[in-house]
């Protein structure tokens, strides 16, 4: 058992000393640097909310060496920005999400300092996956529940907040983009990988989402953003222009959508897509896309999900009665 364990040992040390190269300091904050891996041989990708500044940007290497760098662009829906660099780097070998099962080992790597530094954990779960969207469901319905009746009205506003303390919980789980490890996120590991057993990295890892959730960031979309920061220079996000809070729906509305609630529109701003597509003030808005909506962090998933300028089905409550209409994705 001992000599089991040891080789086990050194071969782990043996897989972070081979990707450190693409691990790289990032001095872009006024507190501890942050992480990053090199995309390219001249791009470095690392998280967003670590970059405070845009000017004076120093990159460390495994070999000690200082890099001038320039900001790219950001993406903060996935806490991402991107970094080039004037000298060549080692590119760091990716793996697709799919390849990652649930209770596998995972390391999360970072170089806050000159030496690189490991975190040893495992998978907890994959956004998106059938688990996830159970879990969610139970806390949809719990969250419904505790609105229901004067006495728990309390619960309600408890659960709001625990929602946004958790980036919306079910926002995440539907994003079909987050890996949930249960690693420890020492101070300046955001932005450098998440590695496998197998050696490859699988995501990038980061606390930056509200309440300190340590997530990765899977390859697919940091590959969607980095195409898209290089193509146009920025993220383009939609929107609808309304105003809106979760409100409950009708009984009859509710048992036929099998939907306790939607977001009840609040204001509208002239010349906006919700205004051009017919939207008023006190519709609840129940879908978008095909794809039911209660709370506000819903809708901003779909919103960053669904093309600027594309055409999207809405299904809305106006007077007790289920409505449908089409509404013009703009951009924010």
């Amino acid at each position: 058992m001992a000599n089991t364990l040891q080789q086990l040992s050194l071969e782990m040390a043996d897989l972070v000393e081979g990707r450190s190269e693409s691990v790289l300091r990032v001095d872009a904050r006024r507190r501890l640097p942050a992480s990053g891996i090199a995309w390219s041989d001249d791009l470095i990708v690392c998280a967003h909310h670590a970059v405070e500044f845009e000017d004076d940007i120093s990159i460390g290497t495994a070999e000690g060496q200082r890099l001038r760098a320039t900001l790219v662009g950001r993406d903060p829906r996935i806490d991402l920005a991107l970094l080039r660099v004037d000298a060549p780097l080692k590119p760091a070998e990716w793996a697709p999400q799919a390849e990652l099962r649930t209770g596998n080992l995972v390391m999360a790597l970072g170089r806050p300092r000159q030496n690189i530094r490991a975190s040893l954990g495992i998978v907890v779960g994959l956004a998106g996956s059938a688990d996830a969207r159970r879990q969610i469901k139970r806390m949809k319905a719990q969250f419904w529940g505790n609105m229901k009746g004067g006495k728990n009205r309390w619960k309600g506003r408890k659960w709001r907040k625990r929602f946004a303390r958790e980036g919306g919980g079910w926002a995440l789980a539907l994003s079909g983009g987050l890996i949930h490890t249960d690693l420890t996120m020492y101070p300046g590991f955001s932005g450098g990988p998440l590695l496998g057993v197998d050696g490859k990295i699988y995501g990038m890892n980061t606390s930056g989402f509200p309440g300190g959730v340590g997530v990765a960031i899977p390859l697919a979309s940091i590959s969607e953003s980095v195409a898209a920061l290089l193509s146009q220079g920025k993220i383009q996000t939609g929107y609808l222009g309304i105003g809106a809070q979760t409100a409950q729906l009708p009984d009859a509305v509710a048992e036929a959508l099998d939907q306790d609630g939607g977001l009840l529109i609040v204001s509208i701003e002239a010349g906006s897509p919700a205004a051009k597509a017919g939207l008023l003030v006190g519709d609840i808005l129940t879908a978008l896309g095909g794809e039911p909506v209660e709370h506000i962090d819903e809708l901003q998933l779909m919103l960053a999900r669904l093309a600027v300028g594309a055409e999207a089905s809405t299904q809305f409550v106006r007077g007790g009665e289920l409505r449908e209409g089409i509404v013009v994705i703009g951009e924010k």
